[in-house]
């Protein structure tokens, strides 16, 4: 039997933050910054980046969580929020620069061997990124999170079977790709 004290405390966290006791916010924040991180960076791949995402996420958070409706868990309702200003970011990225990723074509002789089985995978790493929005995301919260499918999909507003549609369409994609 699973133990819903914790589930509990944090009702009551989110209550008294609801009731703008910074106190609470304060512990909110302390207890999710690095789950947000880890988020953020997972999606970036940049530290900065990801720190910028967290800041955001922090900042936006004592207005945003008026919208928690407790359906989901809270974590799941938090990576929705941090997903979204990961893809705020990344658009204003892209309306900033307006270029294509600037990644550095070192001839392959002058790797060592350790340093090629990381190159496949940023490259593959590249490719998930690069898909359409809906696989990217059905690829990277089950795989790289590690998230279930059902998990994805109540993430992404959608069905499970929906998720593993995007899943598919995603691996297909990249066969080609890679």
């Amino acid at each position: 039997m699973r133990d819903i004290r914790p589930e509990m405390e944090e009702q009551a966290l989110l209550a008294r933050v609801r009731a703008g006791d910074a106190a609470a916010f304060e512990a909110l924040v302390a207890a999710h910054y690095r789950y947000v991180f880890r988020i953020a960076y997972r999606w970036l791949g940049h530290e900065s980046d990801a720190e910028d995402v967290t800041q955001t996420v922090c900042m936006r958070l004592p207005q945003a969580i008026r919208s928690f409706d407790g359906r989901a868990a809270f974590t799941s309702w938090l990576y929705k929020v941090t997903l979204n200003a990961v893809r705020d970011l990344q658009r204003s990225q892209q309306r900033r620069t307006r270029l294509a990723d600037a990644v550095a074509v070192v001839a392959e002789d002058s790797h060592p061997p350790d340093q090629e089985d990381a190159l496949r995978v940023a490259d593959i790493w590249r490719a998930v990124l690069a898909l359409p929005d809906k696989q990217r995301d059905a690829v990277m919260l089950v795989h790289a999170e590690g998230l279930s499918q059902a998990e994805a999909a109540q993430i992404m507003g959608c069905k499970e079977v929906t998720v593993a549609w995007h899943i598919h369409k995603a691996r297909k994609t990249l066969r080609g790709v890679l």
